[in-house]
């Protein structure tokens, strides 16, 4: 925790501009003596407060997102009279709504007192559609299910990243957003694990195993979203019962020594919103964000039917997913490690780029003869998975650690995870049934899309060294000279006293 706390006074050094951002003498003087050893202490009781109920929501939320994938091979498709593309359309529907709802979904969440509140509905309703998945009689009510689905889930992701921002400095959010994801690749994991013990229910009371994943997993995701009324934390201020006023003093301080000052709007902030539109930093982002979901995405609702054609069974198919996303989590969570310990984005969002380039290489290239080359197409898929899971906590908290306005990060926050995830839309396309177990267009979509995320970031590395370069021209008594606190305050980032997170 050494390390995280030299993260926070390199913070407290480099947003100069935040001694004057609305913080009184005595706050100031209160930062400056909250002891190392304290600052430890109150960032590890956070850790461990919320970290654990975060990971386990989006460890539900990742497989009832993806548990269609688990309940294709348990035979869903013949069982709904299913055919063609009928499947992949399955999988597109629940990113329409999904995509739509996720900046909204922020920006009603960021004006919540009590987030618990807010997604603990959300949880609670999505558990009842994903049970409800387990009673669809035909392919129309499973694409109104996944609709739904879809719609209550969009909320979470987005929101999940924004509590993390508002309890850490940019500083410490990768790694924590990495523990957050690395839910998802062990989710991945446990789904296949959970899909091939309850898939031997089949026939008990007359369903088929594929219903009962369905209505297992929906029943212990509206438990949990119940739960989430009570253990998901809110905010500083509203946790006296575990944290001392001085430690919810520090926790709040900190987060107003590293923002700009802005007025809170009544209604919708729309400045918040065009000053997202219009940034272009975001769109590297996006492109960044894309090598990540449309390969994931495509890869998480096709992995088990890619390993059965291996010559496996279902169930030995449903097993041999594990060691993919075992290996994705580990990667998510080193990876991020390093990114905040040197405070350096770019490399480690390439590096797993370049993984993936090298994965679907050997996918693109064997898998026409993957009954002869099977230790080799699947050290493709696992080397895939290593490269996919760290960049979704890169990028995001590359956003984050750029965008010290409250509101325009919520915005941000939710834009980029929105934009990312037109990418699940993509990848519900890419592998054609038609071409397994060869998946040209699949293997060759994600290789373009992966080379196409590592030419945004390093642009991205580029422009943001030059302007830092730029800013460093003047000396912070010139700048002041020039310009106002308040002149400041609305640059937000473009500040010359702000200096860019590489």
């Amino acid at each position: 925790m050494a390390s995280v706390t030299s993260i926070h006074d390199k913070e407290l050094s480099m947003h100069v501009e935040r001694s004057e951002n609305g913080m009184s003498a005595s706050d100031d003087e209160f930062l400056k003596n909250f002891s190392d050893e304290d600052k430890e202490r109150v960032i590890r009781k956070v850790d461990w407060r919320l970290l654990p109920m975060l990971v386990l929501l989006y460890l539900f939320a990742y497989i009832d997102k993806t548990n269609i994938g688990n309940a294709k091979i348990e035979g869903l498709l013949p069982s709904l009279g299913m055919t063609g593309e009928q499947y992949n359309i399955a999988l597109a529907i629940f990113f329409v709504p999904y995509v739509i709802a996720e900046v909204p979904s922020n920006m009603i969440l960021n004006r919540f007192k009590r987030p618990s509140v807010y997604l603990g509905l959300l949880i609670s309703i999505w558990g009842v559609i994903m049970l409800c998945t387990g009673f669809v009689q035909d392919f129309n009510s499973l694409l109104a299910i996944r609709f739904l689905l879809g719609l209550f889930e969009a909320g979470f992701l987005p929101g999940a990243v924004l509590i993390i921002s508002k309890w850490y400095l940019s500083g410490e959010t990768q790694t924590r957003i990495a523990i957050l994801y690395t839910s998802a690749a062990s989710g991945g994991a446990f789904s296949g694990l959970l899909a091939f013990g309850i898939a031997k229910m089949d026939g008990l009371a007359g369903y088929e195993g594929w219903r009962w994943i369905f209505i297992i997993e929906g029943l212990a995701t509206v438990v949990l979203g119940i739960l989430s009324f009570f253990l998901l934390l809110d905010a500083p201020s509203l946790s006296s019962g575990w944290l001392s006023p001085s430690e919810i003093r520090y926790l709040e301080v900190r987060q107003i020594a590293n923002s700009v000052r802005t007025e809170r709007t009544q209604g919708v902030d729309w400045s918040a919103i065009l000053s997202v539109l219009t940034d272009w930093k975001i769109y590297l982002l996006i492109l960044g964000s894309w090598s990540n979901a449309v390969p994931n995405y495509a890869m998480k609702f096709t992995m088990p039917q890619i390993i059965k054609g291996m010559g496996f069974t279902s169930a030995r198919a449903q097993l041999l997913t594990i060691p993919p996303y075992a290996l994705g989590a580990i990667s998510a969570f080193v990876f991020s490690v390093f990114a905040d310990r040197y405070s350096w984005r770019m490399p480690f969002i390439v590096v797993p780029q370049v993984c993936q380039v090298v994965a679907f290489s050997i996918l693109f290239t064997h898998a026409a003869e993957i009954e002869d080359n099977i230790a080799l197409c699947y050290f493709g898929v696992c080397l895939a998975c290593f490269g996919m899971y760290p960049i979704l906590p890169g990028v995001n908290a590359w956003n984050v650690s750029n965008t010290p306005n409250p509101t325009k990060r919520a915005v941000g926050i939710g834009y980029l995870i929105c934009m990312g995830n037109v990418g699940g839309i993509i990848g519900s396309f890419i592998y054609k049934p038609s071409e397994a177990p060869r998946y040209i267009t699949g293997y060759g979509n994600s290789f373009a899309f992966a080379s196409a995320g590592i030419i945004g970031c390093l642009i991205l590395e580029f422009a943001l060294f030059k302007l830092n370069r730029r800013k460093a021209f003047m000396s912070e008594d010139e700048i002041r000279e020039r310009y106002t606190d308040n002149e400041l305050d609305k640059m937000e980032e473009r500040s010359p006293l702000f200096r860019y997170t590489l």
